[in-house]
């Protein structure tokens, strides 16, 4: 009997990865029992500005800032891409190299509440589930369009399969990566807010001046 796999997506520009992005992800790897979580930089991002770290120095500081974690990969299929990075995309290509496998795709509140803008949202959900993080206590966001998407699509336990969205209350830090290119700039510390080791590469290779 062939077992399918559970397969985490955190795609993000990662520029640069720090707390904000890990601890999340390893809450739903442990809620969820997923057999890995990938990190999937995007090379262009759709809904925000070009990043400031190359494509290389940005997949660099998330290899760095996951190696001690076994189940968190890297995975470059945005970047080997090119052009605009759509979830949709990545989403159909990952379902040709696991046929098999259950794909669920993070998201935190923000971009969920502008889900139904996104490009083919209609096929990410023919492809994946989702796991809306959130802050405990926080609701859902329930506006416009997004609404009638959960009404339709939301499940307090995820099966086998897609189109399934599901909740999760996470410790979710106040943190984003332009808060930290502007203390970087300013030649503020960043520590304890990122690996130490994405900290040196950072210093090292002397990014967001």
């Amino acid at each position: 009997m062939h077992i399918k796999r559970l397969i985490g997506i955190n795609g993000g520009t990662f520029d640069p990865i720090h707390f904000g992005h890990l601890r999340p992800a390893l809450e739903v790897l442990t809620a969820l029992h997923l057999d890995e979580m990938r990190f999937i930089p995007a090379y262009q991002p759709v809904h925000r500005d070009s990043p400031s770290a190359t494509a290389q120095q940005r997949c660099d500081m998330v290899r760095l800032a996951i190696q001690s974690q076994p189940k968190f990969q890297l995975d470059t299929i945005e970047i080997d891409r090119g052009g605009p990075s759509y979830m949709v995309d990545t989403l159909r290509a990952l379902k040709q190299q696991m046929p098999s496998a259950t794909l669920v795709l993070m998201m935190g509140t923000d971009a969920f509440a502008k889900f139904d803008s996104w490009h083919d949202w209609q096929g990410i959900l023919g492809l994946a589930n989702i796991v809306v993080t959130h802050r405990p206590g926080e609701p859902l966001p329930s506006d416009g369009g997004v609404e009638a998407i959960l009404q339709n699509h939301w499940v307090e336990r995820l099966t086998e399969g897609h189109g399934q969205i599901i909740d999760l209350p996470i410790t979710q830090l106040d943190l984003s990566a332009t808060a930290l290119r502007d203390y970087l700039k300013k030649g503020e510390p960043v520590d304890y807010l990122m690996p130490q080791s994405v900290a040196d590469y950072i210093r090292q290779h002397q990014l967001y001046q």
